[in-house]
């Protein structure tokens, strides 16, 4: 197995184990050193009044996509700060977000991400977002 194919599979045994992206059907669709592609299918429980996907959604496939960035560098991280940029109402099948390590640090990571939806083969740009991370204390250390 190479670098890439382990970052993978490390990224998506980090997915499997949390519950809430479990619940969301956040698919890990790429890894590599410093950037990530993730995905989650529209439902409608997961949308706002007006059909949309919901805000805290948006939020949540931007922070996820974040820390699995940073996660391909620095293992266990905990985000510190975000913030999302809703450019349009988020509409489509599908939710992909791209996101990727802007610069690595020994103590804090900062990364940024893209979210599209993804309707009839076309992808629309609807929200960015960036996340500080600090990287997390080792399991009983």
């Amino acid at each position: 197995m190479n670098e890439s194919e382990e970052v993978l599979a490390r990224i998506r045994a980090i997915n499997a184990s949390a519950a809430f992206n479990r619940w969301c059907g956040i698919e890990v669709v790429a890894a590599e050193p410093g950037a990530v592609t993730i995905a989650m299918p529209w439902r409608p429980d997961v949308g706002q009044y007006a059909g949309y996907l919901h805000a805290g959604l948006l939020g949540a496939l931007i922070d996820t996509s974040c820390g699995f960035a940073a996660a391909t560098l620095a293992g266990r991280v905990l985000a510190s700060h975000y913030s999302v940029n809703c450019l349009r109402p988020a509409v489509g099948e599908r939710f992909i977000a791209r996101a990727r390590v802007v610069k690595p640090g020994r103590t804090q990571i900062f990364t940024a991400s893209e979210l599209y939806a993804q309707a009839d083969g076309a992808e629309k740009l609807v929200a960015t977002g960036e996340t500080l991370l600090v990287v997390a204390p080792q399991p009983g250390g």
